[in-house]
């Protein structure tokens, strides 16, 4: 079901130059340092054509919440995706949409040496500074009012957030938002979706932390829940003031 990304009226990156592609499921958001949409289609054409025709092959593969065998060959958007979602214990399609931002952005840096990618709260970032991404944690007061601060370095980051009240991925728990830091975009997705699956009340952020935590490949993360926000790892979380759309 379409839900207007309305939250993108809300960005602001500068010196980059932005442009949307959209592509059956798929609806991304990409700021470069020109404009790279004909480039970014074909990506996502791709790498959406090689995860259907696998998918074709192992229809399983769409459904199991359980993490997929770890056996090949497959393309390298959907060993990304096994690997994240065994990293997380969660199924495989928890981590598409990191997984479709990662191989896009990845492409993308062949031609611009700054990228972000946009997937639906999923963000894949090589930037020159810093940057930071804000929270968007649906009706919690702290939604869009906190952010995490991030500098790449030498190689990309991702942020990527879960939420059990806002959108239509699937998830157990109740939490506003639920966001992973991490240097893989699947598994920071694959993460999202395992830490969000245990927290339901502000009760449950320690142990969403505790989880989050036991995920090799987790920098950081951010758990809000209404009024109330816990945070670990190798972040910067900041207050933000979001750009008025």
């Amino acid at each position: 079901m379409f839900e207007p990304r309305t939250y993108r009226s809300l960005v602001s990156t500068g010196r980059l130059t932005s442009f949307a592609v959209v592509v059956k499921e798929t609806d991304l958001l990409v700021h470069a340092a020109l404009d790279l949409r004909e480039a970014a289609r074909e990506l996502v054409l791709e790498h959406r054509g090689y995860l259907e025709a696998y998918i074709r092959q192992y229809p399983e593969f769409l459904r199991t919440l359980a993490p997929w065998p770890l056996t090949g060959p497959w393309p390298a958007v959907v060993g990304e995706m096994i690997t994240a979602g065994a990293a997380a214990g969660v199924g495989p399609m928890a981590a598409v949409a990191g997984a479709i931002a990662e191989q896009v952005g990845c492409g993308l840096l062949r031609s611009s040496a700054e990228v972000i990618v946009e997937n639906g709260g999923d963000v894949f970032l090589k930037t020159a500074g810093a940057a930071t991404v804000a929270i968007f944690a649906g009706t919690s007061p702290l939604s869009l009012r906190i952010g995490v601060r991030i500098a790449c370095g030498d190689a990309p980051l991702s942020v990527c957030t879960s939420s059990g009240t806002v959108g239509h991925s699937l998830s157990f728990g109740r939490a506003d938002a639920v966001c992973i830091v991490a240097r893989s975009c699947a598994l920071a997705d694959a993460a999202a979706t395992a830490v969000g699956n245990l927290v339901s009340a502000k009760a449950d952020i320690a142990q969403g932390i505790e989880r989050g935590k036991a995920i090799p490949g987790v920098a950081g993360l951010v758990i809000v829940v209404a009024d109330q926000v816990g945070f670990w790892g190798e972040i910067e979380v900041i207050p933000v003031r979001p750009k008025k759309g």
